[in-house]
């Protein structure tokens, strides 16, 4: 598997995932969304369909709501460095390219993704790299000092519950999917 990039890569299961035949109504009420039913790692999580529903649902909020709080790109942005730390490189691919997306920031990312988390960037994207990256490593690494340079970066305390949400919750997404299997170089139709 090559480094860590903004290209679409695949994922391949160690373990025999469900297939799309096998689903039943419970099992995509915990996709959410049907369309996940094409993903592996989704069919995979099918087997524990009340699991895959919480997970799926927190993922959800985290990532789409819009009520306030930290702006998507953002919230993208803690689960790429998150990503980027932990080593995994399908997770950092997909929160990248949507950090890229929604930020129009494609270069910064990038530069994340190449030359890692302490790679120069702007003082708002730097508080919040930093802050995931801490929470990554061991909670107790997060201080004090990383939630006065949110708040210096002008993030109030929602703002700051969003980072440490996405942060958090890749970091234990990651862990589970380097777990469970492997990027492949190209998606797997």
């Amino acid at each position: 598997m090559t480094g860590f990039t903004q290209d679409r890569l695949g994922w391949r299961p160690w373990l025999a995932p469900l297939t799309e035949e096998e689903l039943t109504d419970a099992h995509y009420e915990a996709l959410v969304d049907k369309a996940r039913a094409a993903s592996p790692y989704f069919l995979l999580l099918a087997r524990d369909p009340d699991i895959l529903h919480a997970r799926t649902k927190t993922d959800v909020d985290i990532f789409y709501n819009a009520d306030g709080g930290l702006p998507r790109a953002e919230r993208e942005l803690a689960a790429t460095a998150t990503s980027r730390r932990n080593g995994c490189v399908f997770c950092a691919s997909v929160h990248a390219r949507f950090a890229s997306h929604h930020a129009k920031r494609p270069e910064d990312v990038q530069r994340l993704l190449d030359e890692g988390v302490g790679a120069p960037q702007d003082g708002r994207w730097r508080a919040v790299i930093d802050a995931a990256v801490a929470l990554a490593a061991t909670p107790e690494q997060l201080g004090p000092e990383h939630i006065a340079a949110l708040r210096a970066a002008g993030l109030d305390d929602l703002a700051i519950s969003d980072t440490l949400q996405a942060a958090a919750f890749f970091n234990w997404a990651n862990r589970l999917m380097l777990s469970l299997g492997e990027p492949t170089p190209q998606e797997d139709r």
